[in-house]
């Protein structure tokens, strides 16, 4: 079974991330019920981690969804990182991520991408989250907190480890489909070039964006396409600054990234459409991309996703974009479909 054919109500997700308290310190009432916002706008997938707020985030995503019957909808986690019990006194180290999550929890966070630690991290994970099973499994982060070769270490323990561990449940029927969740190209192409490794899916947060596609666009598109492996796209607003934000890369924008987001804006308001709308719309018009999940921590953001779907797009505002070399002539487009 693909990705794509577990998803149950159409191909827009909820990224859960924000509710780890990514950048601020959401009210506990204010997380569940943006969860129950996306429920009743009939949103069915939910994405999570535990990196996510140490464990924050699916332990809203499991109080909010306890209510629901999880025939009902379908759950993502991720492995590669456990939360123990023991409270961090220093200072935490995850690179240029290492600011998100200012107000998570105390918890001290250990890496470990073997089948051992894989198995742990699920079953950690399904009590947080208060279910029996996940559906599918995202082998987090390779190569985003390892400099030089050490990631490449990193990716064999995660090879002999989390990638057997994976691959024997879906074969067993365990989980749905499993790959890894990412923002970097390579781990990706790596994975896909293994012969002993059978991912289904990949989850690749903020490389197929209106702002950064080229790379994925030439490698990483093509080559999903030709192993039939779906695509999962996470961070579609670029860590924001594609909705009215000011971070880009987790990072706060830089006066570039402003400009080009301010010129596309300029030609969305020139055509009377939400700059959302061309954000989704583009993912979703990759015939790799089998769902979009972006975050959210207010209710009110989650009617402005789904009404982005359904946002008639005239064909000039696409040429425009194409014209202007505000996305590559090469990207497919919305119109490209029609």
């Amino acid at each position: 079974m693909s990705i794509r054919s577990s998803l149950l109500n159409g191909p827009l997700g909820f990224g859960a991330a924000p509710l780890g308290n990514m950048f601020r310190n959401i009210p506990e009432e204010e997380a569940l019920e943006t969860v129950e916002s996306a429920w009743q706008q009939g949103v069915r997938y939910f994405d999570t981690a535990p990196f996510y707020g140490a464990g924050l985030s699916e332990l809203r995503i499991g109080k909010a969804l306890s209510k629901h019957k999880r025939d009902d909808y379908i759950l993502s986690t991720k492995v590669g990182r456990l939360i123990l019990d023991e409270v961090e006194t220093g200072k935490r180290d995850f690179g240029e991520k290492g600011g998100l999550f200012e107000f998570a929890l105390p918890n001290k966070i250990l890496y470990d991408y073997s089948e051992r630690g894989t198995m742990q991290s699920l079953e950690d994970s399904m009590k947080r989250l208060q279910v029996d099973r996940i559906d599918f499994v995202w082998v987090h982060d390779i190569a985003q907190d390892f400099h030089g070769d050490a990631w490449l270490k990193e990716f064999e323990v995660a090879h002999t480890g989390a990638f057997r561990a994976l691959s024997k449940l879906l074969d067993e029927g365990v989980i749905k489909g499993w790959g890894l969740g990412v923002n970097r190209v390579e781990p990706i192409e790596l994975t896909l070039g293994l012969s002993d490794a059978k991912p289904n899916g990949m989850l690749v947060a903020g490389r197929y964006t209106l702002l950064d596609h080229e790379v994925a666009l030439q490698r990483l598109m093509p080559a999903a396409l030709e192993k039939k492996v779906d695509i999962v796209v996470g961070g579609p607003y670029s860590s924001g600054v594609l909705a009215g934000g000011a971070h880009f890369e987790y990072q706060k924008a830089s006066p570039e990234i402003l400009a080009k987001v301010a010129r596309i804006q300029a030609l969305a308001d020139r055509y009377a459409i939400p700059i959302k709308a061309a954000a989704l719309q583009f993912v979703l018009a990759h015939p790799a991309t089998a769902a979009v999940i972006p975050g959210a921590s207010r209710p009110e953001r989650i009617a402005e996703d789904v009404a982005a779907l359904k946002v008639s797009i005239p064909n000039d505002f696409w040429h425009e974009m194409r014209e202007q070399g505000l996305v590559s002539r090469l990207a497919p487009l919305p119109i490209d479909s029609k």
